[in-house]
């Protein structure tokens, strides 16, 4: 019996750790062969000195494991190497058929303290990321499908996370940027649905050292499998990744723990008319300040309360 992936071939960044290494895992147990990128620096934040280490030690497993595995250790927000990464896929294997975006790092502090450096390079490395690849990948599969003259195989896996929809206080450029990936991933769904290319954002809840802070008091079970592991995450990446996923489209999936939630587009709380052309501020505080009066000022929803935890 075929594996759901085999004779496909994938790119997954960030591969050398957490998330990445877990799907990028998936997608070669699935028959996937596999790019394994990764940058390779030690810290979370980007700094320390680029490896090719962690991106080679999960190649190794994929093919001590039967597997088929090509190490890319390019910087994926440099626009020049993220069209390195994708030739050298195509190179290798002769096509690329999925590209998981996974890379990011932290640079966390409050938006009245953060420096414009902190700002770009998460915006960088988390959003142009996800754009350099997703680029140089739809114009490959435009190319093939205009040469075929109809529909090819293509399927985008991208990483978002619920810090955009529930507020981070502390990481004003992550929840921006996982938020511009949310816009990313629906535009290019629409954008490549012609050409038979799928888009999907995963929001994953996974201890990794990228979450070390967020999951602190959530502590890991000592028998079992971790509920927050990245392996609950993964084989919704290799199902998404997969034929089987052809009508998913456009969506952003929470996942984590044996869950997965499919996000509904936003839509309208409430609704107010003006009563004569234009609003004037009396009626904007009657309408808009009567709506919200039961609700204490500032007031927002704790990320705990959005995401369904409890601290034990």
């Amino acid at each position: 019996m075929a594996l759901p992936l085999e004779g496909l071939a994938a790119i997954v960044t960030g591969a050398g750790r957490g998330l990445g290494r877990a799907e990028a895992l998936e997608l070669a147990r699935l028959g996937a062969a596999v790019v394994v990128n990764d940058y390779g620096q030690p810290g979370r934040d980007g700094s320390g000195e680029a490896s090719a280490a962690p991106a080679e030690e999960v190649a190794a497993e994929i093919r001590a494991a039967g597997g088929t595995a090509l190490v890319h250790t390019g910087d994926v927000s440099d626009f020049r190497q993220a069209r390195e990464l994708v030739e050298a896929a195509i190179g290798e294997f002769g096509k690329l058929d999925v590209v998981v975006n996974n890379a990011g790092i932290l640079r966390d502090r409050m938006v009245f303290s953060m420096a414009e450096e902190e700002w770009d390079s998460v915006i960088r490395v988390h959003l142009k990321g996800h754009f350099n690849t997703t680029r140089f990948a739809a114009a490959h599969w435009r190319e093939r499908a205009k040469a075929a003259g109809a529909p090819v195989y293509g399927r985008i896996v991208n990483t978002s996370s619920e810090a955009f929809l529930a507020g981070s206080a502390g990481q004003p450029n992550y929840a921006a940027a996982k938020g511009g990936i949310v816009g990313l991933t629906t535009s290019t769904a629409l954008a490549l649905a012609k050409y038979g290319v799928t888009a999907n954002a995963i929001c994953p809840r996974a201890r990794t050292r990228m979450t070390a802070d967020v999951f602190a008091g959530f502590e890991q079970p000592g028998e079992g499998l971790d509920p927050l592991a990245p392996e609950h995450v993964a084989p919704l990446v290799g199902y998404l990744a997969s034929p089987a996923a052809a009508r998913i489209n456009g969506q952003l999936l929470v996942v984590h723990g044996g869950m997965v939630a499919v996000v509904e587009r936003p839509r309208v709380q409430a609704k107010f008319d003006s009563k004569g052309d234009v609003f004037s501020f009396e009626e904007l505080d009657s309408v808009l300040g009567g709506h919200y009066m039961d609700r204490p000022a500032g007031e927002t929803f704790a990320a705990a309360e959005v995401l369904g935890l409890r601290r034990g």
